[in-house]
């Protein structure tokens, strides 16, 4: 019963959450300059020729009988076609403007379902590169507190936090890809495309998780149970792969929770720089385009999946650490 009440609240959370992001996003993209039916119908267009369209569309109604009228068709699954992008290749990428008709445009669920994927197998790798890179740092500095595993823990850190994205994805594609060859690195054929962006997303999450698991195991090891398991005669190995770790890892999970959650902003420059087709790639150009249908079913997709993954986060802390309450 607590697991289902734990669930039923933090869904109906949820949806309130989805619920304003797309108020707001539909709002600030009708208030904001920028008219996206001149995109549409270019410049050279009449001035009679641009209303009739905004007419047809309904962009000339009040925001609020817009925003009813769009929420009414993402309850029954339609997100609506996009401005610009045509049904035939539209998946790809392209700049190419579409008809104002609905029939000629792309359908936006087909076009979040087609790049989705490709960021999710980004996102799910930089995930794991960055808790290698935690783990393989952040443990030796939360065994040896203020000595040099900890410093180096420290600088690391701060370098890596130091490092643009933008600049450190330029450097790293110049010197594996163009000067020694080990990896691609501008679009995508295959999952080899997917190592060089997902290092440099590793590289922006893994400097806060460093410092949290660094500090997390220093405090647990000073924990009481931790003293009783060496009275007790547990080796060091089992103390801390066995009690302290596990214990050391909520705190954490809880923070790589965050982390995924903000991963959305890295994820647009780093797909955008290495010309990967994902969803971040797909978002730059529906705002480059004004293309609103395409913006807000991208807007609810990404809030659903952080809501999603923060729910599951809250399940995994509370498996691990059973005296966490839902």
């Amino acid at each position: 019963m607590a697991l289902l009440s734990f669930l039923a609240r933090r869904i109906s959370q949820g949806v309130v959450i989805i619920f304003l992001v797309t108020l707001l996003i539909f709002t600030l993209l009708r208030v904001v300059p920028g008219d996206p039916v001149r995109l549409m119908a270019g410049g050279m267009a009449p001035e009679a020729l641009i209303e009739e369209i905004a007419k047809e569309m309904g962009l000339r109604d009040p925001i609020l009988v817009q925003f009813g009228r769009y929420m009414t068709g993402v309850v029954q699954g339609d997100f609506g076609q996009s401005f610009t992008r045509p049904a035939s290749g539209a998946s790809t990428g392209g700049t190419g403007f579409g008809d104002s008709s609905r029939g000629d445009r792309a359908d936006v669920l087909t076009l979040i379902g087609d790049t989705l994927p490709m960021t999710l197998q980004l996102a799910a790798l930089a995930v794991v590169f960055a808790l290698i890179i935690t783990f393989l740092i952040g443990t030796p500095a939360g065994l040896a507190p203020n000595r040099w595993p900890d410093r180096l823990a420290f600088y690391v850190s701060s370098i890596f936090v130091s490092l643009p994205n933008f600049w450190l994805g330029i450097v790293l594609a110049l010197l594996f890809s163009v000067k020694l060859g080990w990896l691609p690195a501008i679009g995508y054929k295959g999952f080899a495309y997917t190592i060089l962006p997902a290092i440099v997303l590793a590289i922006e999450l893994s400097p806060v998780l460093i410092r949290n698991l660094s500090g997390s195991l220093s405090a647990v090891m000073q924990s009481p149970f931790i003293s009783f398991g060496r009275v007790r005669g547990l080796g060091r190995r089992r103390i801390v792969y066995g009690h302290a770790l596990r214990n050391a890892s909520v705190p954490l999970l809880n923070l790589l929770g965050i982390q995924i959650s903000g991963l959305l902003g890295g994820v647009l420059v780093v797909e955008f720089i290495f010309d990967y087709p994902g969803l971040g790639l797909l978002t730059i150009n529906a705002v480059l385009q004004r293309d609103f249908p395409l913006i807000q079913g991208i807007a609810i997709i990404t809030s659903a999946i952080f809501v999603l993954i923060n729910i599951v986060v809250d399940l995994i802390a509370s498996t691990i650490d059973p005296r966490l309450e839902y």
